[in-house]
């Protein structure tokens, strides 16, 4: 399945009545999303309002995060072209960008990135999606993230190290540390400017 973006005007969807719960029918979405039922989770995206596809489970994943969290590239490009948040955290505080560079889905990354994912946002240990990134050894997506201009000096709370402090203190990361090197850091005197 081609990922492709749905214009807003085919998300336009009528918006329920003032205090109507969604609540049983966005539970009822996220099975579906979990169940892999296509049939299902398009019946409701078509009778309900387009914040239904940011619903989030029991579990506080969206269905966008589900898919990234099984490695499933056709979920997770279907969430994105019914305008799926794409900076909307889930358990842990992780995003789709950050669970989509822990699980090496590069396609999805790049999708995220083009979507204007926060390519610097955080998780609740602090870690980035280059972190995460660097500690799969994931050079292709290390390189998306730092060409999207992610910081590589920016340190998480778990161990107070950065994605350079990760791929010097790993030996088998050479090349992922050059691509790092490669992309100078701020300088005090230039960040002072």
């Amino acid at each position: 399945m081609g990922f492709a973006l749905v214009g807003a005007a085919a998300l336009a969807i009528s918006s329920p009545a003032v205090g109507q719960s969604l609540a049983p029918v966005g539970y009822e979405f996220v099975q579906a999303v979990k169940g892999k039922d296509a049939a299902k989770a398009l019946q409701i995206l078509a009778t309900q309002p387009p914040g239904i596809v940011n619903t989030k489970g029991s579990d506080g994943n969206t269905p966008l995060l589900i898919a990234i969290g099984r490695g499933d590239e056709q979920w997770a490009g279907f969430m994105l072209n019914k305008g799926a948040d794409v900076n909307l955290s889930g358990k842990d505080g992780n995003t789709p960008l950050i669970a989509a560079s822990r699980n090496g889905m590069q396609q999805v990354v790049e999708w995220l990135l083009g979507l204007g994912a926060k390519v610097d946002a955080t998780n609740k240990m602090g870690e980035t999606a280059l972190i995460a990134a660097v500690q799969q050894r994931n050079l292709p997506v290390v390189r998306m993230l730092l060409n999207k201009g992610a910081n590589p000096d920016k340190t998480d709370a778990a161990a107070g190290y950065s994605a350079r402090d990760y791929a010097i203190r790993d030996g088998r990361s050479r090349e992922i540390l050059k691509a790092i090197e490669d992309k100078k850091p701020k300088t005090a005197a230039a960040a002072a400017k």
